[in-house]
């Protein structure tokens, strides 16, 4: 784990870089670690590296070149050889579950700062090893998560030994003086990650609210989530280096070193999830490897047995969403039954979506929503896109929206959807209702 500020090399820092001599050391130090590891491959994340909204790019080819022109220092380049079998073999583990990953549509092929920082301090001490660069995207820490996992899967059967490098700054917005100014949540994300890091509490980085970090500006989160799905089922040994915040900016260091296999995985760790989404994810996971559908569950809280409900389950694959079918008033005799029931229909009869296979089942997110009694009201007035759902009627066509969706923004936004799925004009009348519902992840 380390950052990549252009300042710390020399030709670029030109002598400020000894404000942060502390981050030095500590890659000089990583750097030689490396060098006694003699890795056949460096895999590096970059959040400067060409990066798309729903997609990780990994760069193609089998050569590549870059300097430091930008920051006045062109005398300062790499020409590196790329692990092509590698990225191969990443590229087809990825496309076998559908996978969002893959060497289309390169924008720039040259090297980017946050792959070239972390190589300026590796190649002074390791000129051996060939690299893979890989970026970031804006999909869920799950998906980049299951990106790690790939990547080792397929280092694995190539029997590739492999250093893996999460290129990432910290909080821009540390101090007053610094570029980007100050924010309480700067100093609160680099406490918190440079924590869990040092604890290798890998988990934790999913606890992490995606506002928070936004409002803290930090860059090397998702590379940091990604580092940890390439050494999920492992015991870790972690270090922690270093950690400065002078310029403003946070620079962290520290290592990762796999020490055997883990009786939990990380799988397990992850999983908070409470009664009602393990009763879907049960249920879903049944029907699409047997074809059958479960019984009610004994052992359920008695607000799932003795409750009568309307219940939407949500599938989202890597941020995405795969599926979601749901009733507005109670259809069968609990809320339990209600779940199982609609579980099956998301998954398998959500006319936007093919039925999900049992390949993405280790991929899905599911939520569900227990829906309140609807409340008829006078006007839109009486409505929070956060707090409540819509109801629209227009004689037998219904149209619902669940609260608190992202890109779901407005009141205004949240009636016309409702109507576009119900098939109401833009422009009609309908009869409103609202409900609150109760969301369980």
């Amino acid at each position: 784990m380390v950052p990549h500020p252009p300042l710390i090399v020399p030709d670029i820092g030109k002598g400020s870089e000894k404000k942060v001599q502390k981050t030095i050391d500590s890659y000089e130090r990583v750097a030689k670690e490396i060098a006694a590891l003699s890795p056949d491959t460096i895999v590096i994340s970059s959040p400067h590296s060409v990066m798309y909204y729903d997609y990780f790019h990994i760069s193609p080819g089998e050569k590549t070149v870059g300097d430091f022109s930008m920051f006045q220092a062109p005398g300062v380049s790499f020409s590196e050889d790329y692990d092509s079998e590698l990225v191969k073999e990443i590229e087809k583990i990825a496309e076998a579950e559908n996978f969002p990953a893959g060497t289309k549509a390169e924008r720039d092929p040259s090297l980017d700062h946050g792959t070239m920082v972390p190589l300026y301090f590796i190649r002074k001490a390791y000129k051996g090893g060939k690299i893979v660069r890989v970026g970031l995207s804006g999909l869920s820490y799950e998906a980049h998560y299951r990106l790690g996992e790939i990547i080792k899967e397929a280092a694995d059967k190539l029997n590739r030994k492999i250093v893996f490098v999460a290129s990432g700054d910290l909080s821009h917005k540390l101090q007053e003086y610094g570029p980007y100014g100050f924010v309480k949540e700067g100093p609160e994300y680099d406490e918190r990650i440079m924590d869990v890091c040092s604890r290798a509490a890998f988990g934790e980085l999913f606890d992490f609210d995606e506002d928070f970090c936004s409002r803290a500006a930090e860059c090397g989160h998702r590379s940091f989530v990604i580092m940890a799905g390439v050494l999920d089922k492992t015991e870790v040994k972690a270090t922690k280096y270093s950690h400065e915040d002078i310029t403003g900016v946070g620079y962290g260091i520290c290592s990762f070193y796999p020490m055997g296999e883990k009786k939990e995985t990380m799988d397990a760790a992850l999983d908070k999830s409470d009664e009602y989404v393990k009763l879907a994810r049960k249920t879903i996971e049944t029907f699409i490897k047997e074809n059958t559908k479960i019984s009610l569950p004994k052992d359920l809280p008695k607000d799932m047995t003795d409750k009568r409900a309307g219940a939407f389950v949500s599938i989202h694959k890597y941020g995405q969403l795969r599926g979601c079918i749901g009733t507005i008033l109670p259809t069968t005799g609990c809320v339990g039954e209600e779940i199982i029931q609609n579980a099956i229909s998301a998954s398998t009869s959500d006319p936007r979506f093919p039925a999900i296979t049992e390949n993405e089942l280790s991929a899905l997110e599911i939520s569900v929503d227990v829906l309140g009694e609807p409340e008829d009201i006078p006007s839109p007035d009486y409505l929070d896109v956060k707090k409540y759902g819509v109801i629209v009627t227009k004689g037998f066509k219904r149209g619902l929206l669940l609260p608190d969706l992202d890109g779901v923004d407005t009141v205004e936004d949240q009636i016309a959807i409702a109507k576009r799925k119900a098939g109401i004009g833009y422009d009609e009348d309908v009869k409103l209702q609202r409900f609150e519902v109760i969301r369980h992840h």
